[in-house]
């Protein structure tokens, strides 16, 4: 039986075809639902299955597209609100009828053309798909042991910054801090980034890095990176040790303490000498 997901991506049969798009079997939950013909695949013809994201149209009446909007029921992100009226804000996420925001759901009162975090989420009152930066309530308090491990890796949202520094969300799911001393590039709220597990807490909230916890993996790989990079770039590099770490990070794409270690490390072997920047021997 046809189990439909309101919000979510879904794969559902044509069962006919109409001048004004398709219909798709929705099961006895929902009948069927129709495609709008600007969406219909080329060739579409009753009997193929298609995937398509259901959501409501301006009448409240189910319908599908397939367009993948900017996230989906359960999801959090960072959205930008295209109008606001007497109800509360709508923000685009990627489909012709904006996303919801009632003003009871805002922290504050949202303005036009910012970008916040949101949270997606089906209203039972009204079964409309809305959003809520109300956040924090929609976030794991506890994590399951042996979800994750001290250098597992996880992808962040950032949301904000703090005085220890950066609130980040993570794997959709839990809550996470990138402490200043661990940020060697500029964030900002919404950026998607990796991060690394670096301790979970006794009050089960996650310390973040976005270093690998394998330090001494990364190093070596870096090593050898920046050995290549004098190679073909006339044997020396303005950058050293005492360069920011925003530089470094800009040329390189590592932290400046896996640079700084990596170049401690070709000293060592007696490959560059550190004279005005750092140059090949």
């Amino acid at each position: 039986m046809t189990q439909i997901e309101l919000g979510r991506m879904n794969r559902l049969k044509v069962v006919k075809t109409v001048d004004f798009g398709v219909y798709l079997d929705g099961g006895e939950q929902a009948g069927e639902i129709l495609l709008p013909s600007r969406y219909v695949p080329e060739n579409c013809q009753p009997g193929n299955e298609i995937d398509v994201f259901l959501y409501l149209d301006q009448e409240e009446r189910l319908i599908a597209t397939t367009l993948t909007p900017k996230a989906m029921v359960g999801d959090f992100a960072y959205l930008k609100v295209n109008w606001i009226n007497q109800f509360g804000a709508f923000l685009d996420w990627g489909l012709m009828k904006d996303l919801f925001v009632p003003f009871r759901e805002q922290k504050m009162r949202m303005q036009q053309d910012r970008s916040y975090i949101v949270y997606i989420y089906i209203d039972e009152d009204s079964y409309r798909i809305v959003g809520t930066a109300k956040v924090e309530r929609y976030l794991k308090q506890e994590i399951p042991a042996d979800t994750y491990k001290e250098g597992d890796a996880v992808e962040l949202l950032i949301q904000h910054k703090t005085d220890l520094g950066f609130k980040a969300i993570v794997d959709n799911q839990y809550t996470g801090l990138l402490y200043d001393n661990e940020i060697f590039r500029p964030l900002h709220t919404g950026d998607h980034v990796q991060g690394f597990i670096k301790q979970i807490r006794p009050d089960g909230k996650l310390d973040l890095t976005l270093q690998n916890a394998h330090g001494r993996e990364q190093v070596e790989g870096f090593s050898q990176q920046l050995l290549k990079y004098l190679q073909e770039n006339g044997g020396s590099t303005v950058l050293n040790d005492k360069s920011t770490a925003e530089d470094i990070y800009a040329a390189f794409g590592v932290s400046k303490k896996v640079f700084k270690k990596a170049v401690g490390d070709l000293y060592k072997r007696r490959l560059i000498t550190l004279e005005n920047g750092i140059k090949l021997v």
